[in-house]
């Protein structure tokens, strides 16, 4: 990472991204791997994997209308995992010379040797494995020079500078740019690779003055550029969410609807996606154990994980293992189909992979039929949140406490903003109690969520 000062900005073309994205070719990293696995297999391994990925980014941010940062960076890297049997041991280098591939061989090899077997230990099983790869156009270069990322975070601070005299500072905005190719391949003979990109754009702004500030940000994020919303759009929606906060009021403490804006209500997913996890299940660390085929929403939820979606951020044809992804229902009317299991995880619970290694891939939840302003009116009185502060929620128990700001809503409509509160409840629960899902719709990371209301939880006020 280099990080430079404004006055170095104008001798910047020597950081200006490459033509040439990557430091190596994709069949060199593929001669890697495989150079990986012969020489693992040379010195006794009876099964091995090895990762090989090359990647490299840029970032401007400014600040007040100044150059706060620049920073470039090219990453490479190299994991080995080597099995004695069912005794398994792993190396990781960013030297791909012959002789520290060797080096990290012979590393994995002596961790295994002094590890205990482990019967669910091994590669995944040899028809599970990804025989098709279709393109998903996952990779758009962004050809971005230094001069011109800064001119476009600086249009977006200024957008939300224009938007009120309110704005009075800022934290800052951000492009950002990505990409990465991999190659990943076992000695099952799976070889399998492609190269990546993502983007971002983002703004955070303050409005107000000295005990009366407030804070937001907006961003976009996508695998191209053109898919991005406009800088001077993240701009202005950065600053009206600050402008909406200011003269934030507590609250007494009641039980009332909550409806979780878009931005946030992924956050729930994500807790359930922990949850019926592979690792959380065998170690019995989840509040949703054995509750396959069981209702464990609201008959109104609908859940995909669906990793074909062309530029998703999720998609791929394969997981972390090489095994071959697919479209799954993961929740269907509220009941619990299917788990995110890796081959380690799955041998431990007695099932079999759903080609999840390394997560959820773009996880979907069906929108429903109700707009934002819809939800307000189906709510009537209750608390909109749009920002959660803190890490209360226990996996274990589902008990869920987290600090929270956003708006008072009485008659179906927004009131007046509110801060310092608390709201509480239990996962179980609140799953169990949704009152609806809109269908507005929001694409940030691999979760694709609409708002949520949720018909009752403790809020903790003054």
């Amino acid at each position: 990472m280099i990080t430079l000062s404004h006055e170095s900005v104008c001798d910047m073309n020597d950081l200006t991204l490459p033509t040439q994205r990557f430091s190596h070719s994709a069949d060199t990293l593929r001669q890697i791997a495989r150079d990986m696995l012969q020489y693992a297999q040379q010195q006794g391994a009876t099964a091995c994997a090895a990762e090989v990925s090359d990647g490299l980014g840029q970032g401007v941010t400014v600040r007040q209308g100044e150059v706060e940062t620049i920073e470039y960076n090219r990453d490479k890297s190299l994991g080995v995992s080597v099995y004695l049997g069912q005794k398994r041991g792993n190396a990781h280098t960013s030297d791909f010379s012959p002789q520290a591939i060797r080096d990290s061989v012979d590393a994995a090899l002596a961790i295994a040797r002094h590890t205990a077997n482990d019967d669910c230990a091994g590669l995944p099983e040899r028809e599970l494995l990804a025989t098709e790869f279709p393109d998903l156009d996952l990779y758009h270069p962004w050809l971005l020079n230094v001069e011109d990322a800064i001119a476009l975070a600086k249009d977006c601070e200024q957008a939300a500078f224009d938007t009120d005299t309110r704005i009075q500072n800022s934290e800052g905005a951000t492009v950002h740019i990505h990409e990465a190719q991999f190659v990943y391949a076992n000695s099952l003979g799976f070889v399998g690779g492609f190269p990546s990109s993502r983007h971002s754009i983002s703004c955070a702004v303050i409005a107000g003055k000295e005990e009366a500030m407030q804070r937001d940000y907006w961003y976009s994020e996508a695998r191209a550029a053109s898919d991005l919303l406009p800088a001077i759009n993240i701009g202005r929606i950065a600053a009206s969410r600050a402008l909406r906060r200011l003269n934030g009021r507590k609250l007494d403490t009641m039980q009332v609807p909550v409806l979780f804006e878009a931005p946030v209500a992924a956050s729930l997913l994500g807790h359930f996606v922990n949850a019926v996890s592979g690792g959380s299940l065998y170690r019995k660390s989840s509040f949703l154990l054995d509750q396959l085929g069981q209702p464990v929403f609201s008959a109104n939820i609908h859940l995909d994980d669906v990793p074909d979606i062309p530029r998703g951020l999720g998609s791929g044809a394969f997981d972390d293992e090489g095994v071959a992804t697919q479209r799954r229902a993961i929740v269907e009317q509220g009941v619990l189909q299917g788990y995110f299991l890796s081959s380690y995880s799955a041998r431990k619970l007695g099932m079999k992979t759903t080609g999840n290694a390394g997560g959820n891939h773009n996880l979907v939840l069906r929108p429903g039929e109700l707009d934002f302003d819809g939800l307000l009116k189906k709510m009537g009185r209750g608390l909109l949140v749009t920002e959660l502060l803190g890490q209360g929620v226990n996996h274990i128990t589902g008990d869920y406490s987290r600090g929270a700001a956003g708006f008072w809503v009485e008659n179906g409509a927004i009131q007046y903003p509110v801060e310092e509160i608390t709201i509480a409840g239990n996962l179980k629960e609140m799953y169990r109690h949704i009152a609806a899902v809109g269908n507005d719709v929001l694409a940030q990371g691999s979760r694709r969520c609409s708002s949520i209301l949720i018909e009752n939880m403790m809020v903790a006020g003054q």
